[in-house]
C-alpha cells in the first residue's frame, strides 16, 4: 500500500512538472528571439530617484503618466516567499507601488508609464511576452478590483485605457486585473469584432475594456506571483486569429483566440504598459487604507511573426479601416517619444 502511494505521488508530481511553461521555453516555442530585461537598481531608492531610475526603461516621452510619489525601490518585504513553482528568488531591490487610503483611477493613486521598447509601428514586434512577479501586502484588502502592468501598442499613447475606446488602428491595450478575493484577468481593449462579447469567456463593457476569462486563476497576497503574458497580433488585420495567452505561476490559465486586435497593418506592440491603481472610476472602488504592490524581474520578448492561427474574416458590421484613421495613426508615431 505504501509503494503504491508513493507511485501516485510520483506520478502526479512528473504531471505537474509536465505542465509547467517557463517565459523561456515560451519565447523559443514562438520564435521570440529578441529580448530586454529591465533594469533595477542594487540599492533601495526614495520616489525622486526612483523615477529619475525608471526613465532608463525607455518610457514615452521620457515620463511617468503619473503617480511620481506613489513608487519606490525597497527592500523586498516577501523574500523567503518566492511564487510557487518558482526556480529563482532574487535578493535586490523590488519596485513597491502605494495606493493611498481612498484612491481609485489612475489620476488619484497607484502609477502608470508606457515602456516603448519598440516605438517603430511599421514592421515593429508582432508577437510580444511579458514576464513580472508581483507581491501584494499581506491582508491586502481587493475591494472590487485594480489594473496591473500589461502590454500595448500603437501611436496613440494614453488612448485604450481608462474608457477611450479601441478601433484597431490608433492603439490596443492588455493589461491584467484582480477582482474580488483575488480573482485574476485579462483585460484588453480591443475591438469587439465577430460577436465577441457573445464568448463565454468574455465579458464585455461598452464603455471600458473587455474581460477575458475572469477568475482562471487566483492571486494570493503575502507572497510572489508569477504572471507571463503573451500576445500576438493578428494577420491579416481583417482576419480575427489574434492570440492572447495567460500563464500564472509557469502554468496556462487563459487562452483566447479569434481575436481582432488590429485592423491596421502598421499598428504593431510598442512594450509594457505600466499601469496599476484601484478601479474602476468611481469611489466604490477605492482602497479604505493606504496598500501596496511590489514587482520584480520583469521582462520582455519580442519577435517579428504575427499569429499563424486560423480565424473568420471580421464581419463587414465590425468596425471598418478608414484611410484618414490610418494617416492619422502614421503621423501621431512621432508623438510616443516626445
Amino acid at each position: 500500500m505504501l509503494f503504491l502511494s508513493s507511485l501516485i505521488l510520483s506520478i502526479l508530481s512528473s504531471l505537474v512538472v509536465a505542465d509547467s511553461v517557463t517565459p523561456e521555453s515560451l519565447a523559443a516555442q514562438f520564435s521570440l528571439s529578441t529580448s530586454t530585461s529591465l533594469p533595477f537598481p542594487a540599492a533601495t531608492q526614495a520616489s525622486s530617484d526612483t523615477v529619475q531610475s525608471l526613465t532608463a526603461w525607455g518610457l514615452s516621452k521620457n515620463r511617468l503618466q503619473n503617480g511620481n510619489d506613489n513608487i519606490a525601490f525597497v527592500d523586498d518585504p516577501f523574500p523567503n516567499s518566492p511564487a510557487p513553482g518558482s526556480t529563482t528568488n532574487s535578493s535586490g531591490p523590488v519596485l513597491q507601488v502605494t495606493y493611498p487610503a481612498g484612491s481609485y483611477s489612475n489620476g488619484t493613486g497607484g502609477a502608470q508609464f508606457v515602456n516603448l521598447w519598440n516605438s517603430t509601428q511599421s514592421g515593429g514586434f508582432q508577437s510580444m511576452l511579458l514576464s513580472y512577479e508581483v507581491a501584494f501586502d499581506a491582508g491586502f484588502n481587493w475591494v472590487q478590483g485594480g489594473k496591473l502592468p500589461g502590454l500595448r501598442g500603437g501611436a496613440d499613447p494614453t488612448g485604450c485605457s481608462g474608457g477611450e475606446e479601441a478601433d484597431g488602428i490608433q492603439c490596443f491595450s492588455s493589461r491584467l486585473m484582480w477582482r474580488p478575493n483575488g480573482e485574476g484577468e485579462v483585460y484588453a481593449y480591443i475591438p469587439d469584432s465577430n460577436n465577441l462579447c457573445k464568448d463565454k469567456n468574455i465579458i464585455c463593457n461598452s464603455d471600458f475594456g473587455d474581460s477575458i476569462s475572469r477568475g482562471s486563476f487566483t492571486l494570493s497576497a503575502g507572497q510572489w506571483n508569477h504572471v507571463t503574458l503573451l500576445v500576438q497580433m493578428n494577420n491579416p488585420p481583417d482576419t480575427a486569429n489574434g492570440n492572447i495567452e495567460l500563464y500564472f505561476n509557469n502554468v496556462q490559465a487563459l487562452a483566447q483566440q479569434n481575436l481582432q486586435i488590429r485592423s491596421a497593418s502598421n499598428l504593431s506592440i510598442n512594450g509594457l504598459f505600466f499601469s496599476t491603481f484601484f478601479g474602476g472610476s468611481d469611489p466604490s472602488w477605492a482602497t479604505p487604507d493606504e496598500q501596496h504592490t511590489y514587482f520584480r524581474n520583469m521582462q520582455l520578448w519580442g519577435g517579428n511573426t504575427p499569429s499563424t492561427l486560423s480565424g473568420n474574416k471580421v464581419s463587414s458590421g465590425s468596425r471598418a479601416v478608414g484611410s484618414i484613421s490610418v494617416l492619422a495613426a502614421s503621423l501621431a508615431v512621432f508623438a510616443l517619444a516626445w
